[in-house]
């Protein structure tokens, strides 16, 4: 009989990364930059960048139903359907409903890709970066536990990020809305530079903006290296960008680590859960299941980060049970998968806007106007806590017109073709609470196809989130009224919590090992060698867009944890 005495050492890294996405990038990158063996783990499968975007460039009549879902495709898939970015060019980036179960105690649509890129192919690209208003405000406002860090400590990781990134946007010179690394920013239009103008001589506390977004406006050296290029402004991005004209881990942190050496990708690779060493006291590696023959098989490494997007990597360390961790990985205090929150969308409002009729716009451009959040930012003003962020934007429609419209010869093509009134869309972005009653569990009978326990998601709105709805909707309406919008319609979607895409939470940071899982380096109080750095580790999840926070933690973290393994203290 044969042994191979060196299997192990054939399956062992020098680190292991857990997704591929927006975060996973970033740990990718970083540690191979540090000279670390690094193998990243992907449950779905190969995506490399432009050879497997095969929509990119499709018009829709080149595609079957013209870009639409069929009703079966909807009727099979209630919970992804209902995401803004799933259509027939864009579907091969999302999990279908059946593919990987879960439980909703509450109703929660949880949006999923599962590919290597992860989200990162199809997110929204809007990048805020925090200040200390919401560092310092769950010790401020009494809710949640105390962010380890602050502003400064994050502040230099922003700007490494954003320059690798690429951000476009102006400096605005808000407080609670700190400056970064900026390229050109996109335009207001003229209606939008009109609210703009309303809303400043209307009240003090508010600044219109535009937004910030991840997209090359005018790449600088370090994106040429990358291989990307300017952004078209064609708002294709969820097909993935031929151009690179949008930040994804295919198009930058996973080729950049790749051309050190050090990194192997495998894709198919469905993490089972975390192999804890009672005898060394640490993590010493992972075990996998192969997505299609479903194998188990152990893979080791002296560090492990953990960025497999928020609620699954709140399964995966729940998962990850031991005699010394009966419960999950980590978790003494019983907090592994608690507090979860995320952000609030169910506000909209729509108007028209009479005037500027000689004016239009071109391209596509792939942000809108921001307000950055106006409630509660220095101090206790209403009867909710915390706030909210605002997006706008005017436009000017030629598609969609005629519909049920009589007529018929060139004056009617003509009247087809001319751009209609302008009209308003505006909606809310809110942070919601960290509550120890929104949570995630295992199922102790249900598994999914690889024989993992499913998901259980408890995650709901409390009074709070139902006033501050009413007060953006309030406040909306009367912003648009003063700049001089019309047919003012204010909406609650009732949306169910997830749709947002931005749940955070379950394995939050902090500074008491009783009350939290990670230190102020994303890493585990009681298990020094496992870091979350994606969602999950948000204490609370403030009113901005969070990627550029996960990216800037996450390469933070790496060179931390990079730092710490050679001094041998991992």
């Amino acid at each position: 009989m044969h042994f191979n005495g060196k299997a192990k050492e054939q399956m062992s890294y020098d680190a292991i990364v857990i997704g591929s996405g927006i975060s996973g990038g970033w740990a990718a990158k970083e540690l191979c930059e540090k000279g670390l063996k690094t193998l990243v783990l992907e449950r779905g499968r190969m995506v490399k960048h432009i050879t497997d975007y095969p929509t990119a460039m499709a018009n829709p009549w080149d595609l079957p139903h013209r870009n639409r879902m069929p009703d079966t495709f909807e009727v099979a898939n209630p919970v992804a359907t209902k995401c803004y970015a799933l259509d027939e060019a864009t579907q091969q980036y999302f999990v279908k409903d059946a593919e990987h179960p879960y439980i909703q105690e509450k109703p929660f649509d949880w949006i999923r890709g599962y590919q290597v890129g992860g989200k990162s192919l199809i997110w929204a690209r809007q990048t805020q970066r925090w200040s200390d208003y919401e560092f310092d405000a769950p010790a401020r406002d009494g809710f949640a536990v105390d962010w380890p860090i602050r502003y400064a400590d994050l502040a230099p990781w922003y700007s490494r990020v954003e320059k690798f990134v690429g951000i476009s946007g102006n400096k605005d010179g808000i407080d609670s809305l700190p400056d970064g690394e900026f390229l050109p920013p996109f335009e207001l239009n003229c209606v939008e530079k009109h609210i703009q103008t309303a809303v400043k001589t209307n009240y003090a506390d508010r600044h219109v903006i535009i937004g910030r977004c991840a997209h090359l406006t005018k790449p600088q050296p370090i994106h040429l290296q990358q291989g990307r290029g300017q952004c078209q402004a064609r708002h294709l991005c969820y097909r993935g960008c031929p151009f690179g004209g949008y930040f994804s881990s295919n198009s930058a942190t996973l080729p950049w680590a790749a051309k050190t050496g050090n990194l192997t990708i495998r894709p198919d690779s469905v993490v089972h859960s975390i192999i804890y060493d009672e005898q060394k006291g640490k993590a010493t590696g992972v075990r996998v299941i192969d997505a299609s023959t479903k194998q188990m098989t152990e893979f080791f490494a002296k560090i492990i980060f953990v960025n497999a997007a928020a609620l699954n990597s709140n399964l995966v360390l729940l998962n990850s049970t031991s005699k010394r961790f009966p419960n999950g990985l980590g978790n003494d205090n019983g907090l592994l998968g608690r507090y979860v929150a995320f952000h609030n969308y169910r506000g909209s409002l729509t108007a028209s806007f009479e005037g500027y009729k000689d004016q239009y716009f071109y391209g596509r451009r792939p942000t809108t106007a921001f307000m950055p959040s106006f409630r509660n930012v220095k101090k206790q003003e209403t009867d909710f806590q915390r706030g909210y962020m605002v997006a706008f934007s005017a436009s000017r429609a030629t598609w969609g017109r005629g519909n049920g419209q009589e007529g018929f010869g060139a004056e009617f093509k003509e009247s087809l073709l001319t751009p209609g009134d302008w009209s308003v869309y505006m909606m809310m972005q809110a942070e919601t609470l960290p509550k120890y009653e929104n949570h995630v569990r295992l199922s102790p009978d249900q598994k999914d196809p690889w024989g993992i326990p499913q998901l259980i998601t408890s995650v709901g709105y409390d009074d709070n989130d139902v006033k501050i709805l009413k007060d953006f909707l309030t406040q909306g309406a009367e912003m648009l009224e003063k700049s001089g919008c019309k047919s003012i319609a204010p909406y609650d979607d009732n949306r169910n919590p997830g749709l947002d895409i931005h749940e955070m939470g379950g394995v939050r940071m902090g500074k008491d090992p009783k009350t939290s899982l990670l230190n102020k380096w994303n890493q585990f109080h009681n298990v020094r060698n496992v870091f979350v750095t994606d969602g999950a580790c948000m204490t609370s999840v403030g009113n901005q867009n969070p990627s550029i926070t996960f990216m800037a933690l996450t390469a933070r973290a790496a060179n931390y944890a990079a730092a710490e393994l050679k001094k041998g203290n991992l």
